[in-house]
């Protein structure tokens, strides 16, 4: 592997990561873990072996991607964002066989200390807002926002909010770059796509 591994962090014996991947300072990797290419694991994270990140992954400082998480190519985890894998956790009570899986989609960005209620999936592209909790499922290129988290709008690949209303039909193309999205029936997608 060809990387930045500093000599604080942990990655234990088996764990996979891609060429160019950064681990920073006081993380650990376990050793069932795979990380794929040009990512970025900040200060403090925790990487857990039932755990599979894409490349080009930014994980930033003190999020810890638990067991049963799945992140795809590109995604962003802001400062202290939170996984969480057990949906009634009590401490006198094992439930290591519950684990519900979470799904984050290709280019997603999950917001500086927002919260992913487990067993849920985060759809391709979509803006989780700082501190929002999310409890339910997230569609594609949605904007969400608050606690529970809700949808406010739509967001292109660029992270640029679309003129487009919650659901219906209409098109809109993304202000930086001219991209064009398709609104249909309430579902998102990139005009050339449909």
């Amino acid at each position: 592997m060809s990387g930045t591994i500093h000599p604080s962090a942990i990655v234990d014996a088996g764990a996979q990561l891609g060429e160019g991947t950064r681990v920073w300072h006081f993380a650990h990797v376990c050793a069932g873990a795979r990380i794929g290419a040009r990512c970025s694991l900040g200060q403090g994270v925790y990487v857990g072996n039932d755990v599979a990140i894409g490349d080009n992954v930014k994980i930033q400082n003190n999020v810890s991607v638990y067991d049963a998480v799945t992140l795809e190519d590109d995604v962003f985890c802001g400062p202290s964002m939170v996984f969480t894998n057990v949906y009634n956790p009590r401490s006198a009570v094992t439930r290591k066989n519950e684990y519900r899986r979470t799904l984050v989609r290709r280019g997603a960005t999950l917001g500086a200390n927002c919260t992913i209620v487990c067993g849920h999936t985060v759809g391709r592209h979509a803006f989780v807002g700082a501190g929002a909790v999310v409890n339910r499922d997230v569609p594609d290129f949605a904007l969400m926002v608050g606690v529970p988290a809700r949808q406010i709008g739509w967001v292109s690949r660029h992270g640029e909010r679309l003129d487009l209303p919650l659901s219906g039909d209409a098109e809109a193309a993304c202000p930086a770059t001219g991209e064009r999205y398709r609104l249909v029936a309430g579902v998102c997608r990139l005009a050339e796509a449909s």
